[in-house]
């Protein structure tokens, strides 16, 4: 059993409001997590794909006001948007009684359509908090090599061999396309949409051209920027944005777009171990896609992060902008023996970095030059949240 990192903060959040929405892409750990702390708590628990529970709910009211004492557990809860009116008025009359936090914890695999269905009705009410696949903090720095292959989503991870780990990504992915999403109310073709993520698994790590890709899948603009709102609000692609200040020079401005997690990545390219993906053309940018991703699992509430690069070729592979005003360069190299490049260090002046980093899969860190350390994964990462820790601690975060 590997800990959360955020149990801890789920275990307060519900101390403190009504009604928390923990929110992960489908079978990332979200029903596991809420079992283990309904453990310790007097709660039920509903799984709102099931029709037995969604018929308990026919009169929601009245059922969730028999169980007014206990932390009510809804599964999925995307599917009832309906519910979230009846949410407020209960957890209002449970404020007027003396009740005001523990009343509610919601589970739901589509953030925009749970961000926007709550926030419409319980602002105020409900806080937030999006669990991801594991990271490399939750399963230890020994064990990096086999996140990076394998990916974070908890059945792939522990399983058996790399084969049945493999074997479980190819079912995610197949009853996700063809079952799940439309579910969802999308109609797109799983084919079409598994051609189209293969593709963006070749683009890790190059500014999005819609135009390009659109010829190459045979459909329009439209219809790629479609999939890839659908691939970030089902919290299975990232979108990074580039930096961008006028500086009198041509800069991209087109986003990076990227699969969250290298084991999904690494199935839709049939890479099922390290020794088929370390030679393969697609390593670079899944190494720097993993980094990236584990940085941003600790940092992403505290930070912006964008991207950095030139029409001349100057790059940064991650900028991270704390809200006081420091900003980290982060190149990332695949390479046991990394070097500083021109263009990066033209690129650091460029955004005024006031720290530059080059990560790399090694353990050791150390200086390359008077400015620039080479962090190990695990290093880097320890740093970030030392930042982060020390920005809560003084209260700047606030």
């Amino acid at each position: 059993m590997i800990v959360r990192r955020l149990t801890s903060l789920l275990r307060r959040l519900l101390t403190t409001f009504p009604a928390v929405a923990l929110l992960g892409a489908r079978q990332v750990g979200k029903t596991t997590l809420a079992r283990m702390i309904a453990a310790d708590m007097d709660s039920i628990y509903l799984d709102l794909e099931s029709v037995n529970a969604m018929a308990k709910l026919s009169d929601a009211e009245s059922y969730l006001s028999e169980h007014a004492q206990r932390l009510v557990i809804l599964d999925e809860v995307q599917r009832c948007p309906d519910i979230f009116k009846s949410l407020r008025g209960l957890i209002d009359q449970g404020r007027q009684q003396g009740r005001r936090s523990g009343r509610f914890l919601l589970l739901g695999s589509a953030a925009p359509a749970l961000l926007r269905q709550s926030s419409e009705t319980l602002a105020g009410r409900i806080a937030y908090l999006a669990l991801n696949p594991f990271d490399v903090q939750e399963v230890g720095a020994e064990h990096i090599d086999k996140l990076w292959v394998r990916g974070g989503f908890p059945d792939s991870f522990l399983a058996a061999s790399d084969t049945d780990s493999f074997e479980w990504r190819e079912n995610f992915l197949l009853t996700y396309l063809e079952r799940d999403i439309p579910q969802l109310g999308q109609r797109i073709d799983a084919t079409m949409m598994r051609h189209f993520l293969t593709m963006l698994v070749h683009l890790h790590g190059s500014p999005m051209n819609i135009a390009s890709m659109s010829r190459n899948l045979g459909v329009d603009n439209k219809t790629v920027t479609n999939y890839l709102n659908l691939g970030v609000d089902l919290l299975l692609v990232r979108r990074l944005n580039p930096w961008y200040r006028n500086l009198g020079k041509r800069l991209t401005k087109r986003p990076k777009f990227y699969l969250r997690d290298s084991g999904i990545a690494h199935c839709l390219l049939n890479l099922a171990t390290k020794e088929t993906l370390l030679p393969h053309p697609a390593i670079g940018g899944s190494w720097e896609s993993f980094v990236i991703e584990n940085l941003l699992n600790i940092a992403s509430n505290y930070v912006e992060p964008s991207f950095y690069r030139s029409a001349t070729g100057n790059e940064i592979d991650l900028i991270l902008t704390f809200r006081n005003r420091k900003r980290w360069a982060i190149e990332i190299k695949r390479s046991m023996s990394p070097n500083v490049t021109k263009g990066f260090g033209i690129a650091c002046l460029d955004v005024q970095a006031t720290e530059k980093f080059i990560v790399y899969p090694g353990k050791e860190s150390f200086n390359a030059t008077d400015q620039t350390r080479v962090m190990s994964v695990s290093d880097m990462i320890a740093r970030v949240q030392q930042e982060c820790f020390a920005r809560i601690s003084n209260g700047s975060s606030k």
